[in-house]
């Protein structure tokens, strides 16, 4: 196995592997999840199975399912030697619940168990991760899906539940260590050289053809922002991050920075014999990811696709957006760019003693976790933040807690919107967000390209 490149998977467009089916994962919800040690197959056959660190004894972990407006219990219990946690990635959960180590809870540490309760307002597609130094713990493969179901799901054929990730291997299949190394911590985080779906590096579903298929698209990598393509499919977007679009939009494009969810309904319309492919595109060409090889069928539907309910989520109106107070949030730091100097831990240093810290990166001039928060708001306020790239390199801005209205420019009446979690900036980009601060707590707000996360670009806002 060459270590320099991998993947993703060597099957690209033409030609490739033959088609192999893996059974759909179990629904069930588990009411005990144990963190622990274990081996998984996650290399092609003829190498050892790979040791991680997992959820359920599988990577990734088991996908929980419950309907909208249930609660969640669980029990996490921690058979690693190194504390963890839990979060519950985009629910907008109770504070206490939020499974931030060092913030919302204390870690669990090894040989213990903490008691997750909290109320699932809204249907859709999250997931859960480790969130104590998650740039290792999700890496070796501490995650997995939370589905939410609607009382009223649309009409589809199949559910499927892609969790999207990327693994560093060494060359007998093991992974790499140096976990937040500053050489990826300065530069896009840890790339891996292994791209697999629901653990499998060829994971491929028969379909018949004319299938109406939900897609559930997660993107679980530490760092990876996938650009996909669709092939032999016509395909809609219907939910961002969890949240339902207005309109079904069609595309065969999805891009997916790490943590960002996806709902697609679509129909299989290659023909039988042949296969209905989600593409990674990376700079050597298109490589398969998932497989749909289409067997007898009918021809597709030519009915619509479906607009999913919406949600409960209080959304600001236009007016207490422009009339909030602009509060302007600068990503700094990273190769290329650096930084000259920065607040950290209530010291203000240079970049080299920055860097000798293990911080390279800054928001607006703070690096790492403050002790005061960025914003104090008042519960119910509506609060509007502008975003501003300054760095050469892509970031994932997630807000625990809440969701946001994500503008491309300034917010204005006939201005494009759309409800998220986690917005991604390109280098020099600047957005918008505006959101009902309604949950209250210690929220945190952070680049989930993790390891940037960890050396410095990490804050959290306070509502009371």
């Amino acid at each position: 196995m060459r270590q320099a490149y991998l993947g993703p998977n060597r099957r690209q467009v033409l030609g490739g592997l033959a088609a192999v089916s893996f059974a759909r994962p179990s629904f069930a919800a588990v009411p005990e999840l144990v963190a622990a040690q274990t081996a998984v197959q996650l290399a092609p056959e003829g190498y050892a199975p790979t040791p991680v660190w997992a959820f359920g004894g599988q990577v990734p972990g088991p996908v929980l399912r419950a309907g909208q407006g249930t609660r969640m219990q669980q029990r996490v219990v921690n058979n690693l030697d190194a504390p963890t946690s839990v979060h519950w990635h985009g629910i907008r959960l109770e504070n206490a619940m939020d499974g931030v180590a060092g913030l919302t809870q204390q870690a669990i540490a090894p040989g213990e168990s903490f008691d997750y309760d909290f109320r699932l307002p809204d249907a859709g597609t999250y997931w859960y991760h480790s969130h104590n130094r998650s740039f290792e713990q999700v890496a070796r493969g501490l995650l997995g899906p939370l589905i939410v179901d609607e009382a009223d799901p649309p009409e589809v054929d199949f559910d499927e539940v892609l969790m999207l990730d990327d693994w560093r291997f060494a060359q007998d299949a093991t992974l790499m260590e140096g976990f937040g190394a500053l050489m990826d911590a300065s530069h896009a985080g840890r790339i891996g050289n292994w791209v697999t779906v629901n653990g499998r590096g060829a994971w491929s579903k028969p379909m018949p053809r004319g299938a109406r298929v939900r897609l559930r698209l997660i993107n679980g990598a530490n760092a990876r922002v996938f650009q996909l393509r669709l092939a032999g499919m016509r395909a809609a977007v219907v939910a961002f991050d969890g949240m339902p679009v207005d309109m079904p939009q069609e595309t065969d494009t999805v891009a997916l920075a790490p943590a960002q969810r996806v709902d697609l309904i679509a129909d299989i319309v290659a023909d039988e014999g042949e296969e209905a492919l989600i593409l990674s595109r990376e700079r050597d060409g298109d490589y398969a990811v998932a497989s749909f090889p289409v067997e007898a069928g009918q021809e597709p539907r030519s009915t619509e696709f479906p607009t999913l309910p919406p949600n409960p989520v209080s959304l600001p109106d236009m007016p207490s957006i422009l009339g909030a107070t602009m509060h302007e949030m600068r990503l700094e730091g990273g190769a290329m760019r650096g930084i000259a100097s920065a607040m950290h831990q209530g010291e203000e240093l240079d970049g080299r003693s920055l860097a000798e810290r293990g911080m390279v990166w800054a928001l607006s001039g703070v690096a790492g976790m403050p002790e005061a928060p960025y914003l104090e708001v008042a519960r119910g306020e509506t609060v509007r933040i502008g975003l501003t790239n300054d760095t050469a390199w892509p970031h994932g801005m997630h807000l625990h807690g809440h969701h946001f209205l994500e503008f491309a420019g300034a917010p204005a009446a006939d201005a494009p919107s759309r409800l998220r979690d986690t917005t991604l900036l390109g280098p020099g980009e600047r957005r918008e967000i505006a959101f009902v601060a309604d949950n209250p707590g210690d929220w945190l707000i952070h680049c989930h390209m993790l390891e940037h996360a960890a050396s410095g670009m990490m804050t959290w806002i306070r509502v009371t």
